[in-house]
């Protein structure tokens, strides 16, 4: 996509204009105009000139902004800077300088005899060309009106600027005749009809309705202004240099004279410049200006920091390995300034509308002047009701609706930490039906924890973990990992075993002060020691529950049971059921098998559990969801990204891949579940939103229309003065853009006043086993596996067997022993076999 400044907008109707014309050009497929950030988003292979040039021709100016999206840098703040409110703050002093004498002159003294000059005594032609010469400043002061809108006429696309133009200049033509009339009068002695073409006079009506407007404009231009503020705080958070190491030296240069490679370093309470990694040093880094988290977090060495964090505490020295726009902060600016670029569906509405607004006002205005005249009354009164029709009308509500509320709703979500990509996904999200989790990394934190010490009799906990982790220091297996952290967080040290050995799939072995220490699964403990049927029992309970109980012995006695498990996120059941309690179906999608999930299913509190799912096959059942309800995929993984595409809302955990955040239209950046019912919360809202500003800007103009066009003068006496029609039409679009940043109040954590969807699923129809459909007739055949502990074990057999061409699939059980392998063609089972004996593990049958 490529992104263009646009100039010369003044409402939608030039916005819808400007999108038609361009739409045109030979090699658009898609155009979407920004009038509240004067911005434009192309695709397709058209050149910028050829794409100027059709902007230029439909009356507009147009400028390149960058190149494609993937490339280009990060939005200019100064095109977001307020430019238009100290303008038209100057423009609205001088102008209501000039119409406080105006208005003295025709208003005061004509109605309240406020006294004048003495040569104004009798001197009624003098008032009138005092009056006419005011009105001319006025409207030179505020000629960008007539400008725009007689160009944007001339170019037959007339736009509000028009309407402005026609109502205030009517009533100045019409004004001038009297005058001119007067004269004659005068000079014929018709006092009598000197003193009507006084009160024929509409020059206080020209100049206020410009000045009511500029009034109206500048109030809508400072709420503009207001809600790219979340866009402009992310831009000010960009460090403008670094502190480089060069030659043994510490260097300052600016930021973009950091290359990737380039090592620096960050003092407590610096910036961190660009994103690297840490090579020396530890600190707590306040990582809030990124994901909204207030806490700081620990860093040390082999740690990443990203750029616009505090260093808070020590000194690093880091290594640039994202610089430019390629660091997280250039990419959190450009997905919020691509969503306000983009345009949702919902503004289709509005778009439709604006297209033949201003040419039906300016048709009813001509026709309520004719109707007017054609019952019999005077030029004067028809011209001040079609006026009024020009005045009161606002196409610039209707454009503003969609678009204040979708940058406002954005900017919230990134202060929280939560960006979405497009329009679309900010709309679209809040009407999700069903979520579908990824397990590992989404529900539970990804990597296996220990979860739970069960010593033997005689033996203390403190020593079964002390034993443990003298056996456990020199594995490398992601189990041991886990046994290996929890020591740590209990403050205890490994004492060295001697003679240690790995034994792949069953266990280790090793001798410390001449005792021998085995681990491992249970075949591999109860070959040398006794297992009595009670710790055996709570074994079986343990991975009931999702958990790999390991065994430990020495010199043949059981020392106990440590259990290892990757474990639920703390905030996991609590955003379930948030989701549950807004009328969202969870389902969660993993690759374990069924036991397993189960388990964590039950913890979690998800509605369905679908297991032994591939990444491809992830993808299949988010297919079938979607025929049942929207869909929303939460993953973090590569093998999320197919599922995150096909979904109707693709949402990616922060902390996850690049992939799956390039595949998704929402990113968490805190990597929290809980931010996914937050997002679900906020588009509501942005949404709800929309339809209020929809709903006042058409209700506005239904009402309004008739009001000013006299409609209601034969039933009721209403009658709509223009003065009073052009103070209305000043402040309708700043009534939308305040109710827009209301949204900066919205508290999206809270889920007290959340409602279910009227439209909820109320259950989901879909098989387990969803990796293959139902009617498959493929050939199965179960492998008896000896030596796989956990998880991990199920992954590498899982891997192995679906290598073969001829297996579709293979469904892993470690607590079980078995691998059930769907084949689509007939296999070679001492391929098979051999296989997973390679991998360490023994096929029994």
């Amino acid at each position: 996509m490529e992104q263009y400044n646009v100039t010369g907008m003044s409402c939608a109707a030039c916005s819808a204009r400007v999108e038609k014309a361009v739409s045109k050009v030979e090699g658009v497929t898609s155009c979407s105009v920004s009038l509240l950030t004067n911005s434009m988003g192309v695709k397709g292979t058209a050149s910028p000139d050829a794409i100027i040039d059709a902007v230029t021709k439909a009356g507009y100016g147009a400028s390149l902004k960058g190149g494609d999206t993937a490339q280009t840098a990060s939005p200019d703040k100064s095109a977001l800077e307020d430019h238009d409110t100290p303008v038209l703050k100057k423009r609205l002093i001088a102008s209501v300088g000039f119409l406080a004498v105006l208005m003295y002159v025709s208003m005061g003294h004509m109605m309240w005899n406020w006294p004048l000059p003495s040569f104004f005594n009798g001197n009624d032609i003098a008032m009138g060309l005092v009056q006419m010469l005011l009105t001319i400043i006025i409207m030179v002061i505020n000629r960008k009106f007539f400008v725009s809108g007689f160009q944007s006429l001339l170019h037959r696309s007339p736009n509000m600027d028009t309407l402005v133009a026609l109502g205030s200049g009517a009533a100045f033509v019409y004004s001038t005749y009297a005058l001119f009339a007067m004269t004659d009068a005068q000079v014929k002695g018709n006092m009598d009809a000197v003193m009507n073409y006084m009160h024929e006079f509409y020059f206080e009506s020209a100049a206020m309705i410009l000045t009511l407007i500029t009034v109206g404009k500048m109030l809508e231009a400072h709420s503009k202004g207001k809600t790219t503020d979340a866009l402009k705080g992310l831009m000010d958070l960009s460090p403008k240099t670094a502190v480089l190491l060069r030659s043994g030296k510490e260097v300052t240069v600016p930021i973009e004279q950091v290359h990737k490679g380039d090592q620096f370093v960050v003092r407590p309470g610096e910036s961190i410049p660009v994103d690297g990694v840490i090579l020396e040093g530890a600190s707590a880094v306040n990582e809030s200006a990124l994901t909204g988290e207030s806490i700081p977090v620990d860093k040390a060495a082999g740690d990443s920091v990203s750029a616009a964090t505090i260093n808070q505490s020590g000194f690093l020295r880091c290594e640039a390995t994202r610089v430019g726009e390629d660091t997280t902060l250039s990419q959190i600016i450009r997905m919020v300034s691509d969503a306000a670029a983009t345009k949702a569906p919902i503004a289709k509405i509005a778009d439709k509308v604006s297209g033949i607004f201003v040419p039906a006002v300016i048709a009813i205005a001509i026709v309520t002047i004719a109707v007017w005249l054609l019952v019999g009354q005077t030029v004067g009164y028809a011209l001040a009701r079609g006026i009024s029709v020009l005045v009161i009308s606002c196409p610039c509500a209707l454009g503003l609706a969609t678009p204040v509320a979708i940058m406002v709703g954005n900017g919230v979500g990134a202060k929280h930490g939560i960006l979405f990509k497009t329009a679309v996904s900010l709309e679209e999200a809040g009407k999700v039906q069903i979520v579908a989790l990824d397990k590992t990394g989404t529900i539970t934190c990804g990597e296996p924890k220990a979860t739970d010490i069960l010593p033997a009799e005689n033996v203390t906990e403190q020593e079964l973990l002390t034993l443990a982790l003298a056996l456990e220091q020199k594995s490398e297996h992601p189990l041991a990992k886990a046994i290996l952290q929890y020591g740590e967080e209990q403050q205890l040290t490994a004492s060295a075993v001697s003679d240690f050995q790995a034994l792949p799939g069953n266990g280790l072995t090793g001798v410390l002060n001449g005792s021998k220490l085995c681990g491992g699964n249970y075949q591999c403990v109860a070959a040398v020691a006794a297992v009595p049927d009670e710790m055996q029992q709570q074994a079986r309970t343990l991975a009931e529950s999702g958990k790999t109980p390991l065994f430990f012995s020495r010199d043949n006695q059981l020392l106990g049971i440590i259990a290892v498990a990757d474990v639920l996120k703390e905030e996991s059941p609590e955003a379930i059921r948030q989701l549950q309690h807004m009328g969202i179906q969870v389902v969660m999608l993993t690759g374990d098998n069924e036991q397993t999930a189960k388990a964590i299913g039950k913890q979690a509190g998800v509605d369905h559990v679908i297991a032994g799912v591939l990444p491809d096959g992830k993808e299949a059942v988010i297919r079938k969801l979607a025929a049942q309800g929207k869909v929303a995929m939460v993953g973090d993984g590569i093998n999320d990204a197919p599922a995150l595409t096909r979904a109707d809302i693709g949402i990616a955990i922060g902390a996850g891949t690049d992939v799956a955040i390039d595949a998704a239209d929402i990113v968490l950046m805190k990597s929290r579940l809980t931010d996914v019912p937050a997002a679900i919360r906020l588009s509501r809202a942005a949404l709800r939103n929309i339809h209020e500003n929809l709903f006042w800007a058409f209700i506005y103009n239904i009402i309004g229309i008739p009001l000013a066009a006299g409609v209601w003068i034969p039933l009721f006496g209403w009658k709509l003065n223009p003065m009073f029609g052009a103070a209305a039409m000043s402040l309708s679009s700043f009534c939308v853009v305040t109710n827009a940043l209301r949204l900066n109040l919205f508290q999206l954590n809270r889920s007290d006043r959340d409602k279910k969807l009227k439209n909820a699923v109320a259950a989901i129809q879909l098989e387990q086993q969803s990796a293959k459909s139902s009617d498959d007739s493929g050939m199965q055949v179960t492998l008896h596996i000896k030596g796989m502990m956990c998880g991990h074990c199920e992954a590498t057999v899982k891997k192995c067997l679906e290598a073969f061409p001829e297996v579709d699939e293979a469904i892993v059980s470690h607590t079980e022993g078995t691998a059930v392998v769907k084949l689509n063609a007939p296999a070679d089972l001492a391929a098979l076999k051999k296989a997973v004996t390679e991998q360490g593990y023994q096929v029994k049958k």
